[in-house]
């Protein structure tokens, strides 16, 4: 006897959910719509249709792999930020909805000379932006795609010390149509841009860096800590490794008139200021929560 597609569906949601995914019935549809080749939008005209088995088969190959905890990203291979679509592997951090607020908020610098509604003192019509820790490049390559369309212009260095992560972004600086204003620089933090004539200075420098504390990491959602990059993730014993890397070499190589904008994690804002604050180099340091009302972006302009 057949089974139709919603029937089939309606099984893996179930297998999904046994197994703790929490969007089941989401990915047990997007996972029907990856194989067959058509967007989750038409998803419900084909639930009347029966399934070959051998598609049957390779539907619930597909499930087993979801159901072990990998992400439905990665077996897709792409997701979708800032309303732009992105590649993505093992070997890069899943954009995330939080770091959208991010992205929002540096575009609102850019474009409007505000920050949440507030004013800042920077104003400028051309930036040039430095996403470090790119990653799948999904910060930098969205400013460039979209700053544009602001009357912005928008040069944007995407860096990262993974050449795995920086052949993904490469991808996503393609897919995307910005090959004009990104380049690609692969280094550990600032390292590339130091030289003999002197550092390459920044007009905004925007990161997403580590910031998980080592022990918190196995404590984390078995597809997170089993299949994400550790190296995107762990930010030393109390997460703070990497902003003080940051703030350490911050000014040799942002403009005495940037902006630097942080993502942090939600526990991590009173620390982060300090970190700035003891620099001596910010005149105006804020926070700023995202969707779920939790702190999450830090500004500093110096």
């Amino acid at each position: 006897m057949s089974l139709t597609v919603k029937q089939i569906t309606d099984i893996a949601a179930k297998q999904l959910e046994s197994c703790g995914i929490s969007d089941a019935r989401r990915d047990s549809d997007e996972l029907y719509c990856f194989m067959v080749g058509i967007p989750y939008s038409k998803m419900f005209t084909e639930y009347q249709y029966s399934l070959q088995e051998v598609l049957c088969d390779k539907y619930f190959q597909l499930i087993d792999r979801r159901a072990s905890g990998e992400p439905l990203q990665y077996i897709i291979g792409s997701t979708e930020f800032m309303g732009l679509p992105f590649n993505v592997r093992p070997g890069v951090l899943i954009p995330r909805q939080d770091t959208e607020t991010l992205v929002e908020d540096v575009l609102d610098v850019m474009s409007k000379g505000s920050l949440r509604n507030e004013p800042i003192k920077v104003q400028k019509k051309a930036w040039d932006v430095l996403d470090l820790c790119t990653g799948s490049g999904a910060i930098g390559v969205s400013i460039a795609k979209i700053a544009p369309e602001l009357g912005i212009k928008a040069n944007v260095t995407l860096s990262d010390i993974s050449k795995d992560a920086l052949s993904i972004a490469k991808e996503n600086i393609r897919l995307n149509g910005v090959d004009r204003s990104t380049k690609i620089v692969e280094g550990d933090l600032f390292a590339p841009f130091g030289g003999m004539l002197g550092s390459k200075k920044f007009d905004l420098i925007v990161s997403n860096p580590p910031y998980i504390p080592s022990d918190v990491i196995p404590t984390l959602q078995k597809e997170v800590k089993d299949h994400e990059p550790l190296l995107a993730l762990d930010g030393g014993d109390d997460g703070l490794d990497v902003y003080h890397r940051i703030a350490e070499s911050i000014d040799k190589h942002l403009k005495k008139d940037g902006v630097l904008m942080l993502e942090i994690g939600h526990d991590q804002r009173d620390d982060v200021v300090k970190i700035l604050v003891d620099t001596g180099l910010f005149s105006d340091i804020r926070s700023h929560q995202d969707l779920a009302h939790r702190d999450r972006i830090v500004f500093a302009a110096k």
